[in-house]
């Protein structure tokens, strides 16, 4: 039975519009929770999925051009190799001629023009340069004293270095790249490759997207952001600024942090930043860092990050209302129904108390019936029970029945071996008066196989006889047929030829009882035998089939079939189609096949007739 709460019942009108009101300002205050809830949370999942696009399409950005720049610094790494190993650059070092050297620098300004060098030199041991491509400038390096760059001490000492610094001559930044000449034992000089990166920085720069390179010390080299240049991600400490201010390797450039603040990061390699570009205002960037192969440099690649975000930010706070609002309205009809529902309980709580005493009433009368019940569930079990002994009943005088059917037929058994027996007897008395052991022998020996098959006979009839349910047990499947037939033999002599048996192999084995499970067998062969009476064509089919979980046997005969009102209900006590039937046998039968697990299926049209027993497979 439905029960309202005690409350809800005795409440009246006013006072549920009071509790309506202070319902409806809890719903909008759970309401405002629950939206400002999703909007946050859609705001921070939108955020996350676009800074993560955003993240692999900079990063993919990113390596073209950090390819970019390798393939920029691949091509004139080679020239100082070929250049110390040049006859002419030697020449020049150790003559020192004018002649030699007038040639090395037409030699030089002629490589420097089919190269993406900004210009080669060479210089002497004692650090002043002796020809140089721009020899014709007025901002020729020829002379310059280059001692105190890191270039020239570094490729003398390890044979080759490379060093990115502000020009003294030029006071244009570029890598230069040098490389002893001679051996170690004997140098003769450098020769040096200056790279400037400008046409580099101006494709970078046609993006739009601010790209950077830095040193190992965090100073900037490269980047699409000329004021950028020489600015520092991090501040240097104070020994380390001065090492650098005292080589002048940028000149008298202020090394002062970046315009970049505020970083947030995300993986050791992404990061959330606020920039200042020249002309902008303070803006937020998605840095990308990445090292640039073979050098000791890192590339930063910032990509806009604010209004894709908060683009994707709108979109999913869009969304997330469009889903929210939906079912926020829908609770709310649900509240306005349910207090629609209280105002009518309240009204009609009169006609309720009525209705909950008649059900008290019923509920008295349903238990009275209930006990009723309970009583006559008892009286059938103890009728089930009766059922239960009156069924092992049949199935003794069913098997009495077969009993008295193959009786007669044994008696013919064992009539024979016993003629047998006596004519076995006579020649072996004959045999020893003559004095012929041999055959006297002989004759014994078939008696003794004569005697133990009247036993064989007869302890199959006292086994069969015997009343009771005797626990499954690995049955050999081919003994149980043979069995049945040997009981049949005597009653249907001369008809047995019907039967085509395909016998199992002696390892088959079923779980059952071999006596209960011959009984089965007679009621089929015996039913089948019986409905081909009278015919020539007569058969009966036996086959055995192993399946995966057990064993399947087949009994078909071409008999004209069960009637279909019998076959409706075959398994039904006291339903036959013979004369003298008395409608128990294939009920006994299906129940013994269920004992151990198994069971009986039929089909039947005018061809014939079909019985399939499954049983279980002995381990």
């Amino acid at each position: 039975m439905l029960q309202r709460p005690a409350a809800a019942l005795s409440s009246t009108p006013e006072q549920l519009g009071r509790r309506a009101r202070r319902s409806w300002l809890l719903f909008a205050a759970v309401a405002l929770a629950i939206a400002a809830a999703a909007l946050y949370g859609a705001g921070l999942y939108g955020r996350t999925t676009e800074v993560g696009t955003l993240a692999a399409q900079g990063r993919t950005d990113a390596n073209l051009k950090v390819a970019l720049l390798r393939a920029v610094l691949e091509s004139p790494r080679a020239l100082p190799l070929l250049l110390s190993e040049d006859q002419q650059v030697r020449d020049a070092l150790s003559q020192k001629s004018a002649a030699a050297i007038d040639v090395l620098n037409r030699k030089l300004e002629g490589l420097v023009s089919g190269t993406k060098a900004s210009v080669l030199y060479v210089i002497g041991t004692d650090g002043l340069a002796i020809a140089s491509s721009n020899w014709r400038e007025p901002i020729s390096f020829v002379g310059n004293d280059y001692r105190f760059r890191d270039y020239f001490s570094g490729a003398m000492q390890a044979g080759t270095a490379e060093y990115f610094a502000l020009g003294n001559v030029s006071k244009r930044p570029g890598l230069y790249i040098s490389r002893r000449v001679g051996d170690a034992a004997a140098p003769l000089g450098v020769v040096v490759v200056k790279m400037e990166f400008d046409q580099l920085e101006a494709d970078w720069h046609e993006a739009n997207r601010p790209a950077y390179v830095s040193d190992e010390h965090g100073v900037v080299l490269i980047t699409s952001v000329p004021s950028w240049r020489f600015m520092t991600t991090t501040p240097l400490a104070g020994p380390e600024l001065a090492a650098i201010r005292d080589i002048k390797q940028f000149g008298d450039a202020p090394l002062v942090p970046l315009p970049i603040t505020r970083p947030e990061a995300l993986s050791p390699d992404v990061s959330i930043v606020h920039a200042v570009t020249p002309g902008g205002s303070d803006a937020e960037y998605l840095r990308l860092s990445t090292p640039v192969p073979s050098t000791p440099w890192r590339l930063d690649y910032l990509v806009p990050a604010e209004a894709p975000v908060a683009a994707a930010i709108r979109e999913m706070r869009l969304l997330a209302l469009g889903v929210v609002i939906p079912l926020l309205g829908f609770a709310a009809y649900l509240l306005w129904r349910r207090q629609s529902a209280q105002m009518r309980i309240a009204a009609e709580q009169a006609a309720r108390g009525e209705l909950e005493r008649r059900v008290i009433e019923r509920t008295e009368d349903l238990s009275q019936a209930r006990d009723r019940l309970q009583a006559e569930i008892t009286d059938h079990r103890g009728t089930e029970a009766k059922l239960q002994v009156v069924q092992q009943e049949l199935v003794q005088a069913n098997r009495l029945a077969i009993l008295g059917q193959v009786a007669a037929g044994v008696a013919h058994e064992i009539n024979q071996p016993v003629a047998t027996i006596r004519a076995y007897a006579d020649n072996a008395r004959t045999f020893l008066d003559r004095k012929q052991t041999r055959p006297a022998e002989e004759n014994l020996g078939a008696i003794a196989a004569l005697t133990e098959r009247i036993g064989t006979i007869t302890e199959e009839l006292k086994a069969f006889a015997r009343k009771g349910r005797t626990a499954a047990e690995p049955v050999e499947l081919r003994g149980v047929i043979e069995g049945a037939v040997m009981l049949l033999r005597s009653r249907f002599a001369g008809r047995l030829d019907a039967l085509a048996i395909e016998l199992p192999p002696p390892s088959l084995k079923v779980m059952g009882n071999r006596v209960r499970l011959e009984q089965v067998m007679i009621n089929l062969f015996q039913n089948a035998l019986e409905a081909l009476e009278g015919r020539d064509d007569a058969r009966v089919q036996v086959s055995v089939e192993e399946t995966a979980d057990g064993v399947m046997v087949g009994v078909s005969d071409n008999g004209p079939g069960i009637p279909p009102g019998i076959l409706k209900s075959l398994f039904t006590p006291f339903n036959t189609s013979k004369e003298k039937g008395l409608g128990l046998g294939l009920v006994i039968s299906k129940d013994i096949v269920a004992d151990y697990g198994g069971r009986i299926e039929v089909s039947s049209d005018d061809g014939g007739t079909r019985f399939t027993i499954y049983l279980p497979k002995a381990a």
